[in-house]
């Protein structure tokens, strides 16, 4: 049975997630590549794992994490979908079987706004662990001055943490931002549309999911 490690240790995708990664810096989007899919990765397989989902479960959500960006490669239109299809051949040819493939598969498509829909728990975790990504680290443009609202609003966060309650009903997104670079209406203006799918992932898991600002819930 294919595992996370063993995934993560393969050239080809390696490969593929530098590439679509360099892609996107090309475009000037912020960085798609090993911090992030990894990060993504840890915290959608930690999410499960403090549910109490199988371990199984939990190991599909970190491939899917892992996986999840490199439809950048083909284009950034549609990338959820075109990266669903790179995923299904390259677990395919890693021997994984036919059901661990479709959770993952079904959870990079459907993981980014717009087309987006928490259709299972892999996918609900795959969605908030993406979304919650949000950090100064993030953005590569070094000239303040030339930030764009993605840009400033990605460098204004400082700090991000998805965080359960011990009753397991409350995940809370909280943000550290400085206002120097952003405001929070910023945040809402790009932001708007992950925040009401997170809510919808939320929701698959049995959770309600807040958003909390500066120490401020806004959500």
């Amino acid at each position: 049975m294919l595992t996370f490690e063993q995934l993560k240790k393969d050239a080809a995708v390696r490969v593929y997630i530098q590439k679509a990664d360099d892609t996107l810096r090309v475009l000037g989007y912020t960085e798609h590549c090993f911090e992030h899919v990894g990060r993504v990765a840890r915290i959608a397989g930690d999410l499960l794992s403090a549910l109490g989902y199988a371990e199984r479960e939990v190991e599909l959500a970190r491939i899917a994490g892992y996986l999840h960006d490199i439809g950048n490669l083909v284009n950034r239109v549609d990338h959820s979908q075109s990266g669903a299809v790179m995923a299904f051949r390259i677990l395919d040819r890693m021997g994984m079987d036919a059901a661990a493939i479709a959770d993952v598969v079904s959870a990079i498509g459907n993981h980014d706004e717009g087309t987006g829909v928490p259709v299972h728990p892999i996918a609900a975790a795959l969605i908030l662990a993406d979304k919650s990504d949000v950090r100064r680290s993030r953005v590569r443009n070094i000239d303040t001055g030339m930030f764009d609202i993605h840009d400033r609003v990605n460098y204004s966060v400082t700090d991000s943490i998805l965080d359960i309650n011990d009753g397991k009903t409350v995940l809370t997104l909280r943000l550290t931002i400085d206002t120097h670079y952003s405001s929070v209406m910023d945040y809402f203006e790009i932001f708007l549309e992950r925040m009401i799918l997170c809510r919808k992932a939320a929701d698959c898991l049995g959770l309600v999911f807040r958003l909390e600002i500066n120490g401020q819930s806004v959500l």
